[in-house]
């Protein structure tokens, strides 16, 4: 273990909450490629311009946003502006940083719709084509970061042929609560390690207030389940499956589909686009979710259904980041937690495979075409390294062209 001095004290807010929001803001609007991409906007923002925070601080909070079920750039740049500017700091930072997306996000809801005749079902075709595509590299990437030995890649595959077996949300649950009751063997070889971490002003007891504030509404929501108000479900829905997202991004996919589409409050086609869709924009995959509240049951949701939605999925997240930080200089020094994550995050690689065959791949794939768009596509990405965007534009014009070539 490293022997690097643990500081004592807090780390104190220098900054204001305005100052705070224009710099993510500006992220906000520029931040295209995924989580993995928002992870180098930050560090090159905030240790290497602005000077916000030093290596060490970043990589530790950047090991606890890994560490925990959410949206980790998200979470990142949370634990940043709270440590800048304090409660204030940490809500403009979540604003800034999300607004441009999900307001573009909402913006597709409206003009989805409008999109009839043969070229705008082949603009949402080649959408849906995205998602196979990014999903696809997903996979790829969790299964080579994730599962570097046998016994997690052997949970992976198990993990997949239960899900593909029984695509249930309780089954998705139980996957994930077996890998960490599995973790003391199948990840013995995990090591713990201890560095210097941030710690934020309040202390012990405010942070057990926010992880009972966090059970409480995880049990609530799951109570919920489908009664009650339109919005009281939608947020409920949205809660457990911010909750319960190890991996974040792309992972948050099966949780979304089966809270959604399932009970029949959004059609499959229009939650692929609504994901295709999101891969084109900056900022947070999880905007995904200001579509998705809109579209509730047939659009009913509207503008305020997207606010539920995109409040409820951060904010477990948010409650989860801050109750464990004060924490997380013990707690990511026992090899017992970091062993039981890393377990949790093989067996999510299986999820997100899961996923990938079935909606994506059987709601998505028609013909031959569709193999050979999506086989291009995933080469821009996994083999070309193109941004996302790129993949969208090819996706998105090789559809277009199918009504002209007589597809």
């Amino acid at each position: 273990m490293s022997s690097v001095p643990i500081p004592s004290e807090s780390t104190a807010p220098t900054g204001r909450a305005t100052e705070v929001f224009t710099v993510f803001l500006a992220l906000g609007l520029r931040s295209f490629g995924g989580p993995i991409a928002h992870l180098g906007y930050f560090r090159r923002a905030f240790v290497e311009q602005r000077r916000w925070l030093d290596d060490a601080r970043f990589s530790q909070l950047l090991a606890l946003c890994q560490f925990l079920p959410g949206p980790a750039s998200s979470q990142l740049g949370f634990a940043i502006g709270l440590l800048r500017a304090g409660w204030p700091g940490a809500i403009a930072a979540f604003v800034g940083f999300t607004l441009p997306s999900a307001v573009l996000m909402l913006a597709f809801a409206w003009w989805a719709p409008y999109l009839h005749g043969a070229w705008g079902q082949s603009l949402l075709h080649g959408l849906k084509l995205v998602a196979v595509v990014v999903v696809a590299q997903g996979v790829l990437g969790m299964w080579r970061t994730l599962t570097p030995d046998w016994p997690r890649r052997a949970l992976a595959l198990g993990a997949a042929a239960i899900l593909l077996w029984q695509p249930q949300a309780w089954m998705q649950l139980l996957v994930i609560v077996l890998a960490a009751l599995l973790a003391p063997w199948l990840c013995r070889n995990v090591v713990a390690h201890r560095d210097a971490a941030p710690t934020p002003r309040y202390g012990h007891r405010v942070a057990i207030v926010l992880l009972s504030l966090y059970a409480a509404l995880l049990l609530l929501a799951w109570g919920v389940g489908t009664r009650g108000a339109l919005l009281v479900q939608i947020g409920a829905a949205f809660y457990r499956a911010g909750a319960l997202v190890f991996g974040g991004g792309h992972v948050v996919l099966p949780w979304l589909r089966q809270a959604l589409v399932a009970p029949g409050w959004v059609d499959e086609g229009s939650f692929l686009a609504g994901y295709g869709a999101a891969q084109a924009l900056p900022g947070p995959m999880f905007s995904l979710a200001a579509y998705l509240g809109s579209q509730m049951q047939g659009g009913q949701g509207g503008v305020t259904g997207a606010l539920v939605a995109l409040a409820a999925i951060f904010l477990p997240g948010f409650l989860l980041l801050s109750g464990v930080l004060p924490f997380w200089q013990r707690l990511s020094a026992r090899a017992e937690a970091v062993r039981v994550v890393a377990s949790i995050n093989a067996a999510v690689v299986g999820l997100l495979a899961a996923a990938f065959y079935h909606p994506v791949w059987t709601g998505t794939i028609g013909g031959p075409a569709d193999i050979v768009i999506a086989a291009c596509g995933f080469a821009m990405l996994a083999l070309a390294q193109q941004p996302a965007w790129a993949a969208v534009l090819w996706c998105v014009a090789a559809a277009c062209l199918g009504p002209w070539l007589g597809r």
